[in-house]
C-alpha cells in the first residue's frame, strides 16, 4: 500500500508527538532511579538532570538498613496478594450473578451497585462504620473494607454478558452444575478481563496508603506506602535513619525509597501487559 504525502506527514507528526509524550511520561522515573544512585551533594545542587552523578548506593544501604522497611514490604506483600485474591473472589461471584437475566430483581441489584459510584458515604461515616465493627488497626479491615470496587464489577459484568449462552447451555447439558460453568467454561473464556482486573486491583492494593494511615496504628502492620508517605510528604523519618549516618546522604533516601516502592509493579506488569491490552478493550467491540 503506497502512502500519500499527506499520510506521510500525519504519521511522522502522530510518531514524533507519541515519542515527547512517552519521553515525558518516562522522564520522571528516571530522573528518581538516578539522583537515587547519585551523591547528595549532585541532587541538592541539582546536577542530576537525567543521568547519576558520582555513583553511589548509600541511600539503598540506608533504606534496606531500615527494620522498619522490611516490615512494611512484607505487609504490602500481603495486603496486595491476600487482598486481591479476595477482591477478585468477591467481584467474580457478584459480576457472574449480575450477568445472568434470571437473577430475581437484577435490575434492582444493579441500580443499587451504580448507585454507589455516584454517591457514597464520605470518609467519617466510614471509619465510624469500621469502628463499630471493630476494624480498627486490624489486617482484616484493609482487607476486606475494600474488597471490592463497583466499576470493576461493571466492566466484569459486561464481559460475563458477552459470552454466548449457548455455550453455557452445553455445559449444563453434559452435567455441569453452576459452579462448574464458572470455573470450566466462563472463567477460561475471560482470561483477559479476569488479568487486566486483576492488575487493577493489585496495583490498588499497592499503592493503597490513605485508609491504611487512618485505620492502622501498630507499626508491625502498616504497609511501606504509608512509611513512604512519612517520609516524602510528612518528612518524618525513623529513628533508626535519624541516629543512622547514612541519614546525611538526605533527599536520595526519598528517591531511593520511591524505586523501591514502584520497581515490584514495573517488573510484574511487562508480563501481564498482553493480557491488560485484551483487557481494556471489553466493550469497545462486537461479534
Amino acid at each position: 500500500m503506497i502512502e500519500s504525502r499527506g499520510e506521510k506527514i500525519f504519521y511522522g507528526c502522530n510518531y514524533v508527538l507519541l515519542s515527547l509524550i512517552a519521553l515525558a511520561t518516562l522522564y520522571p522515573f528516571l530522573y528518581v532511579l538516578s539522583a537515587s544512585i547519585s551523591s547528595p551533594e549532585a541532587v541538592v545542587t541539582g546536577e542530576v538532570l537525567l543521568f547519576p552523578k558520582n555513583l553511589t548506593i548509600e541511600a539503598y544501604q540506608a533504606v534496606f538498613a531500615e527494620k522498619e522497611m522490611w516490615s512494611g514490604y512484607a505487609n504490602t506483600i500481603f495486603y496486595t496478594v491476600v487482598g486481591t485474591l479476595t477482591s477478585m473472589a468477591f467481584t467474580i461471584c457478584g459480576a457472574y450473578a449480575l450477568s445472568k437475566k434470571r437473577l430475581f430483581g437484577r435490575t434492582f441489584f444493579n441500580l443499587l451497585i451504580s448507585f454507589t459510584m455516584v454517591f457514597q458515604a464520605g470518609m467519617i461515616p466510614t471509619y465510624l462504620n469500621f469502628r463499630d465493627l471493630d476494624l480498627l488497626d486490624t489486617r482484616t479491615g484493609i482487607i476486606l473494607g475494600f474488597a471490592i470496587t463497583t466499576y470493576n464489577v461493571i466492566i466484569l459484568r459486561a464481559f460475563f454478558q458477552s459470552i454466548p449462552e449457548e455455550i453455557e447451555e452445553a455445559a449444563r447439558i453434559d452435567g455441569a452444575s453452576e459452579a462448574g460453568v464458572l470455573f470450566r467454561v466462563v472463567l477460561p473464556l475471560s482470561k483477559a478481563a479476569i488479568a487486566t482486573i486483576t492488575l487493577f486491583y493489585a496495583v490498588s492494593r499497592w499503592n493503597g496508603y490513605f485508609w491504611a494511615m487512618i485505620l492502622l496504628k501498630d507499626t508491625d502492620k502498616i504497609p511501606l506506602q504509608v512509611l513512604l508517605n512519612r517520609l516524602v510528604v510528612q518528612m518524618k523519618p525513623s529513628d533508626t535513619m535519624l541516629m543512622d549516618s547514612a541519614f546525611s546522604i538526605g533527599e536520595t533516601i526519598i528517591y531511593a525509597t520511591i524505586i523501591v516502592a514502584v520497581i515490584p509493579i514495573v517488573i510484574v506488569y511487562p508480563f501481564i501487559q498482553k493480557y491488560f491490552v485484551k483487557g481494556v478493550m471489553i466493550g469497545s467491540l462486537k461479534g
